[in-house]
């Protein structure tokens, strides 16, 4: 029985990058790359030829520009983009903005490493474009509205006083493709008084810091790569750093974060599942957990280790996910209290953290 592979363009100006990632991709008996091209325009004429499932595009390129080339694409023919980036902090700008004109997930460029790094990035580049070819891509009106902030006050019980006896909630979000958009949505319409967050987001090592500084700009609440030994506090939010694991401790009352190595859990580094069962084991009945976006199945079992420990969890609905992947399997698992589309469950975290 041979099923339909997925076919891949590749779009890079380095010839070199163009052979590695054609190397690295046609090494998964899934994926097929159908042509390369070194341009725009040569990619232009690539399509005309053969429509592929999945593109891979630089941002940095002669003649014009990836980010040009994405805003056509996306307006004339909707095909999912994978952005194949270098870590530059002026590109990790660039690689966001192509997230907000529809690319769908950002991978780094392959380089020679150890054995070790070269398989963890292989899998990496390859789950992405595998996830890219299973996401429904957004369409994109002339510039998409920001819900209002939520105001505490209007979910939030007046009786204050009551926290001193209660225990502080912890709010525990795990995304992966479509999911920097996705807790865009949600951490802007947080208040600044909103319980502690720590949040794993798949995303490339480097990309992780400059990812935090963009919501930090954005939001109500503090957000900040983490650290080990930060403490998890009202107001601020944590993110996982790329290709390490982020655990949630606690010492007496203050919950804080650990940042570990590891090998890869669930084909992921920061793993979902890593972050949950230690807010399952550290947290227990204070964790509000979150689940957005992604394709494959990180953060499912730890979801529902986090329920019989008492957890409320909530998972984002088919309809406004780019993939319905990780929420799909956390509600399979039966870890998940509430099924709901993006722009409510800021609204949630509030009512349940009162």
């Amino acid at each position: 029985m041979s099923t339909k592979k997925i076919r891949v363009l590749i779009v890079d100006d380095s010839a070199v990058v163009r052979q590695t990632l054609r190397d690295v991709l046609e090494s998964d008996p899934e994926i097929e790359v159908i042509a390369t091209a070194g341009d725009p325009f040569v990619a232009a004429d690539r399509i005309a030829e053969q429509v592929p499932d999945v593109i891979t595009l630089d941002i940095e390129m002669p003649r014009m520009d990836g980010l040009t080339f994405l805003k056509k694409l996306m307006s004339q023919h909707p095909i999912p983009v994978v952005i194949c980036s270098s870590l530059a902090d002026e590109g990790a700008q660039s690689t966001f903005r192509a997230l907000e004109y529809g690319a769908v997930e950002i991978i780094t460029k392959p380089k020679m490493g150890t054995k070790q790094f070269l398989e963890d990035s292989r899998i990496e580049i390859c789950n992405a474009v595998k996830a890219a070819a299973g996401a429904r891509l957004r369409n994109l009106g002339p510039s998409h509205t920001v819900e209002p902030k939520l105001n505490a006050d209007c979910i939030l019980s007046p009786a204050t006083h009551a926290m001193v006896e209660t225990t502080e909630k912890v709010v525990v979000i795990g995304a992966s493709t479509g999911g920097t958009e996705a807790l865009k949505t949600l951490l802007e319409a947080l208040p600044a008084d909103t319980p502690g967050i720590v949040i794993v987001q798949h995303m490339p090592e480097l990309f992780t810091r400059a990812f935090a500084n963009r919501l930090d700009s954005l939001c109500a609440i503090t957000v900040k790569e983490a650290e080990t030994n930060d403490s998890v506090i009202r107001g601020r939010a944590l993110i996982a750093p790329g290709n390490h694991h982020m655990l949630l401790k606690r010492s007496g009352a203050r919950y804080y974060v650990e940042i570990k190595d590891g090998p890869l859990v669930c084909r992921h580094r920061p793993s979902v599942d890593v972050l949950f069962r230690s807010a399952a084991r550290y947290a227990g009945q204070n964790v509000v957990g979150v689940i957005l976006t992604g394709m494959g199945d990180d953060g499912a079992r730890g979801m529902l280790e986090m329920k019989q420990a008492g957890a409320v969890n909530i998972a984002q609905d088919e309809a406004t996910c780019i993939v319905f992947g990780m929420p799909k399997e956390a509600i399979k698992l039966g870890g998940v209290d509430k099924v709901m589309p993006l722009p409510a469950i800021a609204g949630a975290i509030l009512t349940r953290a009162r």
